[in-house]
């Protein structure tokens, strides 16, 4: 009796010892993973060439929509590589990889060696379904599966679900971005500390960026990087109390944002304001933190014309507070590309929290930087 526990006993250990190498193993793989490389606006696309001209056209109009800044920019650009090439290219931050199931071309034999069985089912039968990997080759990428039985059903999913594939690739740069502009050492706690004490919420305040405006009578904050030089960012967080949701219409985002620059986005002479373009006005509906929001991209512009750039804005009502909040990114920069920066500003906005929203951790430490 005692010989088999004490058979049992090691076997039992051994079992435990290789789990426990496992588990060191898988982690400090994880933790050895060199960062993703490349341009956020870049995606390569791992595809035959005959195959990528079929379904050129439908990723093309998925991921490379284009924005004005005012002028035409794309969300992304896509970049065709061959199989052989992944290997060069796999530390890329955004990756396709895409082929018919069963074509016989390198791609689509590589695509059925890595899937299992249940996976190559469901991308057979499934016309939304998308392999989504993370971190696979590198930290902070991601890879994507597209395939399908024939490349007309191909084209068919990558359409049917041109939503979700540019939502994912668009909040894994945008993790990605916010990272790399995050920074303790240059964040300004003591700005970030006053507003939550003074008014409640919080947003990310880098090293560069001034306090323009304080007007607590007005219920507006003007952040401002970099004024007077060709390369300007702003940022205004407005709010109304005693609100209601019914406030969250298309119509009042222009009159809101419209009465505010007239007034406080004006130029030094005060001969002019800033205003909504009329045209490329864009507002959908997202998620903000949870939260419910109306989600603008859009151009300003002189009410005189003569200069304008583009801007993103979140309008949306906090239940707690009962409060309406409109958080508002402006970009200047008329020598140079505005894609990315006009996402930074985006990335900057939604780190705006409430004061509910955030740990008691983080709240002491913001108010601590005030006090000193």
């Amino acid at each position: 009796m005692k010989i088999k526990v004490k058979k049992s006993f090691t076997l039992f250990s051994i079992v435990l010892f290789i789990s426990l190498i496992f588990i060191a193993f898988v982690l400090n793989s994880c933790e050895s993973k060199k960062p993703a490389k490349g341009f956020e606006d870049e995606i390569y696309v791992v595809a035959d060439s005959v195959e990528y001209e079929q379904m050129r056209e439908s990723l093309q109009l998925v991921l490379e929509k284009e924005i004005s800044t005012p002028q035409p920019e794309k969300l992304f650009t896509l970049k065709r590589i061959n199989l052989s090439q992944l290997d060069n290219n796999e530390r890329a931050k955004n990756l396709i990889i895409a082929a018919p199931l069963n074509s016989g071309s390198q791609t689509s034999k590589y695509i059925n060696a890595v899937v299992d069985s249940s996976v190559k089912s469901k991308l057979e039968t499934d016309s939304s379904f998308v392999v989504y990997k993370y971190d696979l080759w590198a930290k902070n990428q991601i890879v994507v599966v597209l395939s399908a039985p024939t490349v007309q059903e191909l084209n068919h999913k990558i359409l049917q679900n041109s939503d979700n594939l540019l939502y994912a690739f668009q909040k894994e740069s945008d993790e990605r971005l916010f990272s790399n502009l995050y920074n303790p050492h240059y964040e300004q706690k003591k700005i970030e500390g006053k507003f939550l004490k003074d008014y409640g919420w919080v947003i990310y305040v880098q090293a560069d960026y001034v306090v323009a405006l304080n007007k607590p009578e007005d219920k507006f904050i003007w952040l401002r990087r970099s004024p007077g030089s060709d390369m300007e960012r702003w940022i205004f967080i407005h709010w109304i109390d005693n609100a209601t949701p019914d406030y969250l219409t298309q119509d009042s985002i222009k009159v809101i944002r419209n009465r505010l620059t007239k007034k406080f986005y004006q130029t030094m002479d005060d001969s002019s304001y800033v205003v909504v373009a009329a045209n490329d006005f864009v507002v959908k509906e997202v998620n903000l933190n949870g939260k419910y929001a109306l989600f603008t991209q859009g151009l300003w512009e002189l009410n005189i014309k003569g200069m304008g750039g583009p801007f993103v804005n979140y309008f949306f009502y906090d239940e707690k507070q009962q409060r309406i909040y409109m958080i508002d990114g402006s970009v200047y920069a008329p020598k140079y590309y505005k894609r990315n920066l006009i996402q930074q500003m985006d990335v900057t906005l939604q780190s705006f929290r409430t004061e509910a929203e955030l740990s008691k951790e983080r709240k002491e430490d913001l108010l601590d930087a005030v006090k000193d």
